[in-house]
C-alpha cells in the first residue's frame, strides 16, 4: 500500500513539472517579445508586457521607453540576450538573462514576472548588474 501511495505521489509530481516548464517558456516568450519591441523602438508593444504596477509608475509608453533607454541601456540595445536559470513558484517566475551590451560588456539581468488574472504573464521588474559585480 505504501508503494502505491509513493507511486501516486511521484506521478502527481511528474505531471506538475511540465506545467512549470510551460510557464517558464511562456515567461521567456514575454521577455523575448519585449526585447524585440525595444529593438524595433516600438514603445507601445514593449509597454504592453509591463505589469499593472509598472504601468502605474510609468503611465504612458513613451515614459516607459525613456526609462528603459536611460536606466537599462544593455536591455535596450545589446549584442546578445540569452536566457539563463529560471525559478517558478506559485504564479511568479524569476528569469536570469545574460546580456552583452553594444560595447561588448557582460551584464546579468534578473526579470520577475507574475501571472495575471487572465492567465497571461507580465513583467513586474528587471534588476541589472554588470557580470561579476557583487550584489
Amino acid at each position: 500500500m505504501r508503494i502505491a501511495a509513493l507511486l501516486v505521489a511521484i506521478m502527481i509530481a511528474l505531471s506538475a513539472a511540465p506545467a512549470c516548464a510551460d510557464d517558464v517558456a511562456t515567461a521567456q516568450g514575454v521577455i523575448r517579445a519585449q526585447e524585440q519591441a525595444f529593438v524595433r523602438d516600438d514603445a507601445s508593444a514593449a509597454y504592453s508586457y509591463a505589469a499593472p504596477a509598472i504601468r502605474e509608475i510609468f503611465p504612458a509608453p513613451d515614459i516607459f521607453m525613456s526609462m528603459v533607454q536611460n536606466g537599462y541601456p544593455p536591455v535596450y540595445r545589446h549584442k546578445s540576450f540569452e536566457f539563463g536559470e529560471s525559478k517558478s513558484e506559485d504564479n511568479r517566475i524569476a528569469q536570469r538573462v545574460h546580456i552583452v551590451d553594444a560595447n561588448g560588456e557582460a551584464w546579468e539581468a534578473l526579470y520577475t514576472l507574475e501571472q495575471q488574472s487572465d492567465g497571461s504573464y507580465k513583467i513586474t521588474g528587471c534588476s541589472l548588474l554588470k557580470a561579476g559585480q557583487a550584489v
